[in-house]
Protein backbone atom coordinates (compact mmCIF):
# COMPACT_ATOMS: atom_id res chain seq x y z
CA UNK A 1 0.00 0.00 0.00
CA UNK A 2 3.04 2.27 0.05
CA UNK A 3 2.48 3.82 -3.40
CA UNK A 4 -1.29 4.32 -3.00
CA UNK A 5 -2.54 7.82 -2.20
CA UNK A 6 -5.87 8.26 -0.44
CA UNK A 7 -5.95 12.03 -1.26
CA UNK A 8 -7.57 13.01 2.04
CA UNK A 9 -10.13 10.20 2.06
CA UNK A 10 -10.04 7.64 4.85
CA UNK A 11 -9.60 3.93 4.07
CA UNK A 12 -13.09 3.37 5.48
CA UNK A 13 -14.66 5.85 3.04
CA UNK A 14 -12.66 4.37 0.18
CA UNK A 15 -13.90 0.91 1.11
CA UNK A 16 -17.51 2.14 1.21
CA UNK A 17 -17.13 3.83 -2.18
CA UNK A 18 -15.74 0.67 -3.76
CA UNK A 19 -18.57 -1.32 -2.18
CA UNK A 20 -21.08 1.06 -3.77
CA UNK A 21 -19.65 0.34 -7.21
CA UNK A 22 -19.93 -3.39 -6.54
CA UNK A 23 -23.55 -2.76 -5.56
CA UNK A 24 -24.19 -0.88 -8.80
CA UNK A 25 -22.69 -3.70 -10.85
CA UNK A 26 -24.73 -6.42 -9.16
CA UNK A 27 -28.03 -4.51 -9.07
CA UNK A 28 -27.92 -3.50 -12.72
CA UNK A 29 -26.93 -6.91 -14.03
CA UNK A 30 -29.54 -8.66 -11.91
CA UNK A 31 -32.20 -6.30 -13.24
CA UNK A 32 -31.36 -7.53 -16.75
CA UNK A 33 -31.23 -11.18 -15.71
CA UNK A 34 -34.61 -11.02 -13.98
CA UNK A 35 -36.27 -9.83 -17.18
CA UNK A 36 -34.74 -12.37 -19.60
CA UNK A 37 -37.86 -14.62 -19.57
CA UNK A 38 -40.03 -11.55 -20.25
CA UNK A 39 -37.80 -10.39 -23.11
CA UNK A 40 -37.74 -13.93 -24.53
CA UNK A 41 -41.55 -13.99 -24.47
CA UNK A 42 -41.98 -10.49 -25.89
CA UNK A 43 -39.67 -11.18 -28.84
CA UNK A 44 -41.16 -14.69 -29.43
CA UNK A 45 -37.79 -16.46 -29.12
CA UNK A 46 -37.13 -20.16 -28.59
CA UNK A 47 -34.18 -21.44 -26.55
CA UNK A 48 -31.82 -21.66 -29.53
CA UNK A 49 -32.70 -18.16 -30.74
CA UNK A 50 -32.18 -16.72 -27.27
CA UNK A 51 -28.85 -18.55 -27.00
CA UNK A 52 -27.72 -17.10 -30.32
CA UNK A 53 -28.68 -13.57 -29.28
CA UNK A 54 -26.85 -13.95 -25.97
CA UNK A 55 -23.64 -14.55 -27.96
CA UNK A 56 -23.56 -10.79 -28.55
CA UNK A 57 -22.42 -10.42 -24.92
CA UNK A 58 -19.17 -12.44 -25.21
CA UNK A 59 -18.38 -10.89 -28.57
CA UNK A 60 -18.61 -7.43 -27.04
CA UNK A 61 -16.61 -8.51 -24.02
CA UNK A 62 -13.77 -10.15 -25.91
CA UNK A 63 -13.37 -7.27 -28.35
CA UNK A 64 -13.19 -4.88 -25.38
CA UNK A 65 -10.71 -6.98 -23.35
CA UNK A 66 -7.55 -5.63 -25.04
CA UNK A 67 -8.86 -2.07 -24.72
CA UNK A 68 -9.60 -2.53 -21.02
CA UNK A 69 -6.17 -4.07 -20.46
CA UNK A 70 -4.57 -1.09 -22.19
CA UNK A 71 -6.63 1.48 -20.26
CA UNK A 72 -5.88 -0.12 -16.89
CA UNK A 73 -2.17 0.09 -17.69
CA UNK A 74 -2.42 3.76 -18.68
CA UNK A 75 -5.00 5.31 -16.34
CA UNK A 76 -6.08 4.90 -12.73
CA UNK A 77 -8.73 2.22 -12.34
CA UNK A 78 -11.06 4.73 -10.63
CA UNK A 79 -11.47 6.68 -13.88
CA UNK A 80 -12.08 3.51 -15.90
CA UNK A 81 -14.53 2.33 -13.24
CA UNK A 82 -16.64 5.48 -13.57
CA UNK A 83 -16.62 5.26 -17.36
CA UNK A 84 -17.63 1.61 -17.16
CA UNK A 85 -20.43 2.25 -14.65
CA UNK A 86 -21.98 5.02 -16.74
CA UNK A 87 -21.78 3.18 -20.06
CA UNK A 88 -22.99 -0.11 -18.54
CA UNK A 89 -26.12 1.46 -17.10
CA UNK A 90 -26.78 3.48 -20.22
CA UNK A 91 -26.86 0.24 -22.21
CA UNK A 92 -29.18 -1.27 -19.59
CA UNK A 93 -31.66 1.53 -20.33
CA UNK A 94 -31.54 0.64 -24.02
CA UNK A 95 -32.21 -3.06 -23.31
CA UNK A 96 -35.66 -2.12 -22.05
CA UNK A 97 -36.59 -0.68 -25.44
CA UNK A 98 -35.44 -3.57 -27.67
CA UNK A 99 -38.40 -4.29 -29.97
CA UNK A 100 -36.77 -6.75 -32.36
CA UNK A 101 -34.11 -9.49 -32.10
CA UNK A 102 -31.59 -7.54 -34.21
CA UNK A 103 -31.94 -4.54 -31.91
CA UNK A 104 -31.32 -6.74 -28.87
CA UNK A 105 -28.16 -8.13 -30.50
CA UNK A 106 -26.71 -4.65 -31.01
CA UNK A 107 -27.63 -3.52 -27.51
CA UNK A 108 -26.23 -6.66 -25.85
CA UNK A 109 -22.98 -6.19 -27.76
CA UNK A 110 -22.62 -2.76 -26.14
CA UNK A 111 -23.86 -4.14 -22.82
CA UNK A 112 -21.17 -6.83 -22.80
CA UNK A 113 -18.46 -4.35 -23.78
CA UNK A 114 -19.42 -1.96 -21.00
CA UNK A 115 -19.71 -4.78 -18.48
CA UNK A 116 -16.13 -5.86 -19.17
CA UNK A 117 -14.85 -2.32 -18.72
CA UNK A 118 -16.81 -1.90 -15.49
CA UNK A 119 -16.08 -5.26 -13.86
CA UNK A 120 -12.34 -5.41 -14.47
CA UNK A 121 -11.78 -1.88 -13.21
CA UNK A 122 -13.99 -2.46 -10.14
CA UNK A 123 -12.07 -5.63 -9.24
CA UNK A 124 -8.75 -3.84 -9.82
CA UNK A 125 -9.92 -1.20 -7.34
CA UNK A 126 -10.92 -3.92 -4.86
CA UNK A 127 -7.47 -5.53 -4.99
CA UNK A 128 -5.87 -2.14 -4.27
CA UNK A 129 -8.30 -1.35 -1.45
CA UNK A 130 -7.49 -4.75 0.07
CA UNK A 131 -3.89 -3.56 0.40
CA UNK A 132 -5.05 -0.85 2.82
CA UNK A 133 -6.15 -3.55 5.29
CA UNK A 134 -4.35 -6.33 7.15
CA UNK A 135 -7.43 -8.57 7.28
CA UNK A 136 -9.19 -10.17 4.31
CA UNK A 137 -12.05 -8.07 2.91
CA UNK A 138 -12.13 -9.21 -0.73
CA UNK A 139 -15.04 -11.66 -0.51
CA UNK A 140 -17.13 -9.07 1.33
CA UNK A 141 -16.98 -6.80 -1.73
CA UNK A 142 -18.41 -9.62 -3.78
CA UNK A 143 -20.92 -10.18 -1.01
CA UNK A 144 -22.11 -6.62 -1.59
CA UNK A 145 -22.41 -7.49 -5.29
CA UNK A 146 -24.59 -10.44 -4.32
CA UNK A 147 -26.78 -8.35 -2.01
CA UNK A 148 -27.28 -5.99 -4.92
CA UNK A 149 -28.08 -8.95 -7.14
CA UNK A 150 -30.63 -10.13 -4.60
CA UNK A 151 -32.17 -6.67 -4.42
CA UNK A 152 -32.28 -6.42 -8.21
CA UNK A 153 -33.89 -9.87 -8.46
CA UNK A 154 -36.41 -8.95 -5.76
CA UNK A 155 -37.31 -5.78 -7.64
CA UNK A 156 -37.59 -7.88 -10.80
CA UNK A 157 -39.98 -10.21 -8.99
CA UNK A 158 -42.16 -7.24 -8.08
CA UNK A 159 -42.04 -5.85 -11.61
CA UNK A 160 -42.95 -9.22 -13.14
CA UNK A 161 -45.75 -9.76 -10.63
CA UNK A 162 -47.30 -6.37 -11.46
CA UNK A 163 -46.63 -6.73 -15.22
CA UNK A 164 -44.43 -3.61 -15.38
CA UNK A 165 -42.97 -3.26 -18.87
CA UNK A 166 -39.21 -3.56 -19.37
CA UNK A 167 -39.09 -0.10 -21.00
CA UNK A 168 -40.05 1.33 -17.60
CA UNK A 169 -38.26 -1.05 -15.25
CA UNK A 170 -34.77 -1.10 -16.83
CA UNK A 171 -34.42 2.64 -17.59
CA UNK A 172 -35.44 3.49 -14.01
CA UNK A 173 -32.70 1.18 -12.72
CA UNK A 174 -30.11 2.44 -15.22
CA UNK A 175 -30.62 6.15 -14.51
CA UNK A 176 -30.65 5.59 -10.74
CA UNK A 177 -27.39 3.64 -10.86
CA UNK A 178 -25.69 6.28 -13.03
CA UNK A 179 -26.59 8.93 -10.45
CA UNK A 180 -25.23 6.72 -7.65
CA UNK A 181 -21.97 6.24 -9.59
CA UNK A 182 -21.40 9.97 -9.83
CA UNK A 183 -22.17 10.36 -6.12
CA UNK A 184 -19.66 7.71 -4.98
CA UNK A 185 -16.81 8.57 -7.37
CA UNK A 186 -15.16 11.27 -5.25
CA UNK A 187 -14.24 8.79 -2.50
CA UNK A 188 -12.77 6.10 -4.75
CA UNK A 189 -9.08 5.19 -4.54
CA UNK A 190 -6.54 7.00 -6.69
CA UNK A 191 -3.69 4.78 -7.87
CA UNK A 192 -0.69 6.25 -9.69
CA UNK A 193 -0.04 4.41 -12.93
CA UNK A 194 3.12 2.33 -12.51
CA UNK A 195 5.26 2.52 -15.62
CA UNK A 196 6.64 -0.89 -16.54
CA UNK A 197 9.91 -0.84 -18.43
CA UNK A 198 9.39 -4.08 -20.34
CA UNK A 199 6.89 -3.98 -23.17
CA UNK A 200 3.97 -6.36 -22.69
CA UNK A 201 1.28 -7.24 -25.22
CA UNK A 202 -2.05 -5.50 -24.77
CA UNK A 203 -3.84 -8.84 -24.91
CA UNK A 204 -2.16 -11.40 -22.64
CA UNK A 205 -3.10 -14.91 -21.60
CA UNK A 206 -2.52 -16.19 -18.05
CA UNK A 207 0.99 -17.41 -17.24
CA UNK A 208 1.73 -20.78 -15.60
CA UNK A 209 1.08 -19.35 -12.15
CA UNK A 210 -2.38 -18.14 -13.15
CA UNK A 211 -3.65 -20.79 -15.58
CA UNK A 212 -5.10 -23.23 -13.03
CA UNK A 213 -6.81 -20.37 -11.24
CA UNK A 214 -8.20 -19.23 -14.58
CA UNK A 215 -9.74 -22.65 -15.25
CA UNK A 216 -11.37 -22.75 -11.81
CA UNK A 217 -12.76 -19.24 -12.33
CA UNK A 218 -13.95 -20.26 -15.82
CA UNK A 219 -16.08 -23.06 -14.37
CA UNK A 220 -17.44 -20.92 -11.55
CA UNK A 221 -18.38 -18.04 -13.83
CA UNK A 222 -19.92 -20.43 -16.36
CA UNK A 223 -22.15 -21.88 -13.64
CA UNK A 224 -22.92 -18.45 -12.20
CA UNK A 225 -24.09 -16.86 -15.41
CA UNK A 226 -25.96 -20.00 -16.45
CA UNK A 227 -28.00 -19.48 -13.31
CA UNK A 228 -28.55 -15.84 -14.21
CA UNK A 229 -29.61 -16.47 -17.79
CA UNK A 230 -31.41 -19.80 -17.50
CA UNK A 231 -32.62 -20.41 -13.94
CA UNK A 232 -35.96 -18.75 -14.57
CA UNK A 233 -36.44 -20.58 -17.85
CA UNK A 234 -35.40 -23.88 -16.21
CA UNK A 235 -38.17 -23.52 -13.64
CA UNK A 236 -40.71 -22.71 -16.34
CA UNK A 237 -39.68 -25.53 -18.71
CA UNK A 238 -38.45 -28.35 -16.42
CA UNK A 239 -40.24 -27.65 -13.15
CA UNK A 240 -43.35 -26.27 -14.92
CA UNK A 241 -43.73 -23.43 -12.44
CA UNK A 242 -45.26 -19.97 -12.79
CA UNK A 243 -43.12 -16.95 -13.69
CA UNK A 244 -43.25 -15.52 -10.14
CA UNK A 245 -42.10 -18.89 -8.73
CA UNK A 246 -39.27 -19.02 -11.27
CA UNK A 247 -38.14 -15.55 -10.19
CA UNK A 248 -38.43 -16.59 -6.52
CA UNK A 249 -36.13 -19.56 -7.18
CA UNK A 250 -33.54 -17.15 -8.56
CA UNK A 251 -33.89 -15.06 -5.40
CA UNK A 252 -33.15 -18.17 -3.27
CA UNK A 253 -30.02 -18.73 -5.35
CA UNK A 254 -28.91 -15.13 -4.79
CA UNK A 255 -29.52 -15.36 -1.02
CA UNK A 256 -27.32 -18.47 -0.84
CA UNK A 257 -24.55 -16.83 -2.87
CA UNK A 258 -24.75 -13.69 -0.76
CA UNK A 259 -24.51 -15.64 2.50
CA UNK A 260 -21.52 -17.63 1.24
CA UNK A 261 -19.60 -14.52 0.28
CA UNK A 262 -20.07 -12.81 3.62
CA UNK A 263 -18.81 -15.96 5.33
CA UNK A 264 -15.86 -16.26 2.96
CA UNK A 265 -13.36 -13.97 4.69
CA UNK A 266 -13.87 -15.78 8.01
CA UNK A 267 -13.63 -19.22 6.39
CA UNK A 268 -10.32 -18.30 4.75
CA UNK A 269 -8.70 -17.84 8.17
CA UNK A 270 -10.24 -21.06 9.52
CA UNK A 271 -9.92 -23.71 6.80
CA UNK A 272 -7.86 -22.08 4.05
CA UNK A 273 -8.54 -21.21 0.43
CA UNK A 274 -7.80 -24.67 -1.00
CA UNK A 275 -10.45 -26.43 1.08
CA UNK A 276 -12.98 -23.70 0.34
CA UNK A 277 -12.43 -24.20 -3.39
CA UNK A 278 -12.68 -28.00 -3.02
CA UNK A 279 -16.00 -27.86 -1.18
CA UNK A 280 -17.25 -25.27 -3.66
CA UNK A 281 -16.80 -27.72 -6.53
CA UNK A 282 -18.76 -30.37 -4.63
CA UNK A 283 -21.60 -27.96 -3.92
CA UNK A 284 -21.87 -26.87 -7.55
CA UNK A 285 -22.13 -30.43 -8.88
CA UNK A 286 -24.42 -31.64 -6.11
CA UNK A 287 -26.77 -28.68 -6.33
CA UNK A 288 -27.28 -28.79 -10.07
CA UNK A 289 -27.69 -32.58 -10.08
CA UNK A 290 -30.42 -32.31 -7.44
CA UNK A 291 -32.26 -29.83 -9.65
CA UNK A 292 -31.84 -32.09 -12.69
CA UNK A 293 -32.77 -35.43 -11.05
CA UNK A 294 -35.63 -34.00 -8.96
CA UNK A 295 -37.32 -31.35 -11.14
CA UNK A 296 -39.88 -30.33 -8.56
CA UNK A 297 -40.22 -26.96 -6.86
CA UNK A 298 -38.75 -27.68 -3.40
CA UNK A 299 -35.87 -30.03 -4.45
CA UNK A 300 -34.93 -27.73 -7.35
CA UNK A 301 -34.82 -24.71 -5.05
CA UNK A 302 -32.63 -26.67 -2.61
CA UNK A 303 -30.35 -27.52 -5.54
CA UNK A 304 -30.17 -23.84 -6.50
CA UNK A 305 -29.23 -22.98 -2.90
CA UNK A 306 -26.34 -25.47 -2.97
CA UNK A 307 -25.20 -24.07 -6.31
CA UNK A 308 -25.29 -20.52 -4.95
CA UNK A 309 -23.12 -21.53 -2.01
CA UNK A 310 -20.75 -23.34 -4.37
CA UNK A 311 -20.05 -20.38 -6.66
CA UNK A 312 -20.08 -17.79 -3.87
CA UNK A 313 -16.40 -17.55 -2.93
CA UNK A 314 -14.54 -18.95 -5.93
CA UNK A 315 -14.15 -15.79 -8.03
CA UNK A 316 -13.19 -13.31 -5.27
CA UNK A 317 -10.62 -15.74 -3.86
CA UNK A 318 -9.20 -16.47 -7.31
CA UNK A 319 -8.88 -12.73 -7.99
CA UNK A 320 -7.09 -12.32 -4.68
CA UNK A 321 -4.66 -15.08 -5.64
CA UNK A 322 -4.16 -13.55 -9.10
CA UNK A 323 -3.04 -10.27 -7.55
CA UNK A 324 -0.01 -12.09 -6.06
CA UNK A 325 1.48 -12.73 -9.49
CA UNK A 326 5.09 -11.54 -9.68
CA UNK A 327 5.20 -11.39 -13.47
CA UNK A 328 2.69 -8.55 -13.96
CA UNK A 329 0.80 -5.82 -12.12
CA UNK A 330 -2.39 -6.61 -10.22
CA UNK A 331 -4.57 -4.88 -12.83
CA UNK A 332 -2.94 -6.75 -15.72
CA UNK A 333 -3.10 -10.04 -13.80
CA UNK A 334 -6.85 -9.56 -13.36
CA UNK A 335 -7.26 -8.71 -17.02
CA UNK A 336 -5.21 -11.76 -17.96
CA UNK A 337 -7.13 -14.21 -15.81
CA UNK A 338 -10.40 -12.64 -16.93
CA UNK A 339 -9.50 -13.45 -20.54
CA UNK A 340 -10.20 -17.09 -19.69
CA UNK A 341 -12.73 -16.82 -16.87
CA UNK A 342 -15.10 -14.43 -18.62
CA UNK A 343 -15.31 -16.83 -21.53
CA UNK A 344 -17.05 -19.17 -19.11
CA UNK A 345 -19.27 -16.35 -17.87
CA UNK A 346 -20.48 -15.33 -21.30
CA UNK A 347 -19.94 -18.16 -23.81
CA UNK A 348 -21.18 -21.17 -21.83
CA UNK A 349 -24.69 -19.81 -21.06
CA UNK A 350 -25.51 -19.24 -24.75
CA UNK A 351 -24.31 -22.80 -25.44
CA UNK A 352 -26.84 -23.96 -22.86
CA UNK A 353 -29.54 -22.66 -25.19
CA UNK A 354 -28.33 -24.79 -28.10
CA UNK A 355 -28.01 -27.89 -25.90
CA UNK A 356 -31.46 -27.25 -24.44
CA UNK A 357 -33.00 -26.97 -27.89
CA UNK A 358 -31.35 -30.20 -29.03
CA UNK A 359 -31.62 -32.40 -25.91
CA UNK A 360 -33.78 -30.55 -23.38
CA UNK A 361 -32.97 -28.03 -20.69
CA UNK A 362 -32.54 -30.70 -17.99
CA UNK A 363 -29.73 -32.29 -19.99
CA UNK A 364 -28.07 -28.90 -20.51
CA UNK A 365 -28.07 -28.33 -16.73
CA UNK A 366 -26.63 -31.82 -16.21
CA UNK A 367 -23.71 -30.84 -18.45
CA UNK A 368 -23.08 -27.76 -16.32
CA UNK A 369 -23.30 -29.92 -13.17
CA UNK A 370 -20.44 -32.06 -14.44
CA UNK A 371 -18.26 -28.95 -14.70
CA UNK A 372 -18.10 -28.82 -10.90
CA UNK A 373 -15.81 -31.85 -11.00
CA UNK A 374 -13.31 -29.75 -12.96
CA UNK A 375 -13.03 -27.42 -9.98
CA UNK A 376 -12.33 -30.36 -7.68
CA UNK A 377 -9.67 -31.68 -10.05
CA UNK A 378 -7.95 -28.32 -10.55
CA UNK A 379 -7.89 -27.64 -6.80
CA UNK A 380 -5.78 -30.78 -6.41
CA UNK A 381 -3.18 -29.06 -8.62
CA UNK A 382 -2.86 -26.09 -6.27
CA UNK A 383 0.21 -26.26 -4.08
CA UNK A 384 0.05 -25.18 -0.44
CA UNK A 385 0.97 -21.54 -0.02
CA UNK A 386 -0.23 -20.45 -3.46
Amino acid sequence: MSHIRTIGTSPRNIRIANAIFFFISGFSYSAWAARIPTIKHNLHLNEAQLGAILFALPVGLMLTMPLTNYLLGKYSSRAIMLLGALSFNLMLCFVGFAAAPWQLVIILFGFGSARNLFNLSTNAQAVSVQKLYDKSIITTFHGIWSIAGFAGAALGYIMVSFNVATNWHLPIVGVSMMALSLFAFSNTLYEPVVKIQERKPVFSLPDKFLIKFSVIAFVSMACENTMYDWSGIYFEKAVHSSKPTATAAFVFYMVAMTSGRFLGDKLVSRIGIKRILFYSGILISTGLLIAVLLPYTVPAIIGFIFTGLGVSCIVPLIYSLASKSTSMSSARALASISTISYLGFLIVPPMVGFIAEAAGIRFSFAVIAMMGSIVIWMVSKIKEGE
